[in-house]
């Protein structure tokens, strides 16, 4: 038998899975199994803090987050001013994602108004800001994605738990419940007012 087709052979028999066996399976190549390494967590006296794992070298960016555009990672512009408006265009979509998003994340405080009496607060932690208060309408959106991302005073920060776009939806649904609070007849298409039902008329 030719040592290749030998060797060919030996590996076959090597793989081969047959009856149960309380015996540990064979190891042709078993360098990488048994190979010294550390595991996480643990120390090591080749360097000079004592720990195997090394630090991330200062700058190191993730292949894909760059996040060069500040207006949209950030909510800033260039000189690091809060920027006025979302720097995404804003549809039914995006609003109902917002909606969404917020009613998670954001109700269990501001419940689903806006007026700081979620649940949470019911239950004893402070109430947050009104939502639909002339303080937060008057805020830029950027400011607001700001205080998502990176939390104001009892507020967390919500940076690692709601990716990017989903703040900036966030943001919409937010304008949205302060719009709603201080909307007049003129805000409502034509065609739909007469669905209205005038204050002091309900019955």
């Amino acid at each position: 038998m030719r040592p290749a087709a030998f060797l060919l052979f030996a590996l076959a028999l090597a793989g081969c899975r047959g009856n149960k066996s309380e015996e540990p399976p064979v190891h042709v190549f078993g360098d990488m199994d048994w190979q010294p390494k550390y595991q996480w967590g643990e120390a090591s006296p080749f360097f000079e803090d004592g720990r195997a794992m090394r630090p991330i070298v200062d700058g190191t960016v993730p292949v894909g987050h760059l996040d060069e555009d500040d207006a949209y990672y950030r909510g800033k512009d260039a000189k690091g001013e809060f920027i006025g408006r979302a720097p995404l265009e804003v549809d039914e979509k995006v609003v109902r994602r917002g909606q969404e998003r917020f009613n998670i994340y954001c109700a269990p405080c501001h419940d689903m108004s806006g007026s700081g009496r979620g649940m949470v607060v019911q239950r004893g932690f402070p109430p947050p800001v009104e939502l639909s208060s002339d303080r937060v309408r008057t805020m830029p959106d950027g400011q607001i994605f700001d205080t998502i991302s990176h939390g104001v005073r009892n507020m967390p920060s919500y940076r690692k738990q709601i990716p990017v776009a989903d703040r900036w939806a966030i943001v919409t649904w937010v304008r949205v419940l302060g719009k709603s609070q201080h909307a007049s007849i003129d805000d409502v298409p034509a065609d739909k007012r007469s669905a209205i039902e005038p204050e002091g008329d309900a019955q």
